[in-house]
């Protein structure tokens, strides 16, 4: 009579774990496209061409393209800088509200390559940023980017850089607003764009 006992008990509590999973796997997920991503503030405070720094606070009510990148980039670089130059090209008359930046991670480099050729050979509107290591840190842990130096002895220098490959959006009131992947084409990005003007 006790075993019967045990086993009722025991079939109670497997249904009773039947019924609990099913509830669990089967209940409604929070659908993430309704719920808003937190906004954040994304800065930096980096040097031009000419040593003048420049913040994002001078860009407000403009549209920011962002991308952090290095000169002796094989691909991504000149791949995604090539899209940004389309972009610009294809605004026309509204590209004054948008201003492309090229930040370098490989800021002492860059800086004796010659960074606003570099940007200026993709097109005049991309502004080239190089900074110290300390505020390219900076700005990249405001981007919530990564970058690192790798060695390599098939790249200038033997070493070549990893980093995140997002081209970003930063709103007019500098609200980080969207990352298009690499490989987001130009119209891709106009049309978002245009859609916010």
């Amino acid at each position: 009579m006790r075993l019967r006992s045990l086993q009722i008990i025991l079939w109670i509590a497997a249904t009773a774990a039947v019924v609990t999973f099913s509830a669990v796997r089967w209940m409604p997920a929070n659908d993430d496209t309704s719920i808003a991503a937190p906004a954040f503030t994304p800065t930096f405070a980096l040097a031009d061409s000419e040593g003048r720094s420049r913040t994002t606070a001078e860009f407000r009510g403009k549209f920011l393209l962002v991308f952090f990148g290095f000169t002796s980039c094989p691909d991504v670089c000149p791949t995604t800088l090539s899209e940004v130059a389309q972009v610009m090209d294809d605004l026309g008359s509204e590209a004054g509200s948008v201003q492309p930046i090229f930040i370098s991670i490989d800021p002492e480099r860059d800086r004796r390559l010659g960074l606003a050729d570099y940007t200026k050979a993709f097109h005049p509107m991309i502004l080239g940023l190089a900074g110290s290591e300390a505020e390219t840190q900076s700005a990249a842990a405001s981007f919530k980017i990564f970058y690192a130096r790798e060695a390599d002895t098939s790249s200038p220098g033997g070493y070549t850089m990893a980093h995140s490959p997002g081209l970003y959006l930063i709103g007019p009131d500098g609200a980080w607003l969207r990352q298009f992947t690499y490989g987001t084409s130009a119209a891709d990005i106009l049309s978002d764009l245009q859609s916010r003007f």
